[in-house]
């Protein structure tokens, strides 16, 4: 969906993108709010700092994120 989304427009940051018309869409895989809502404060926060760094929104590296420390 990202790819096809971003074809012709504009990749941003946090799974944002504007498509070749201008219309902005965000992409937010579902296992994001599971990740970013953990009882954990330290891990939800890694995994903030990690999407932060990101365009396209990544759940393999969002999880490596989680689960490092």
């Amino acid at each position: 969906m990202w790819e096809k989304l971003s074809e012709g427009g504009e990749q941003q940051q946090c799974g944002w993108l504007k498509d070749k018309y201008g219309l902005s869409w965000q992409i937010v895989p579902s296992a994001l709010g599971k990740l970013l809502h953990d009882n954990d404060a330290a891990k939800a926060k890694r995994v903030m700092q990690a999407m932060l760094q990101m365009h396209k929104i990544v759940i393999k590296d969002l999880q490596l994120a989680y689960d490092r420390g």
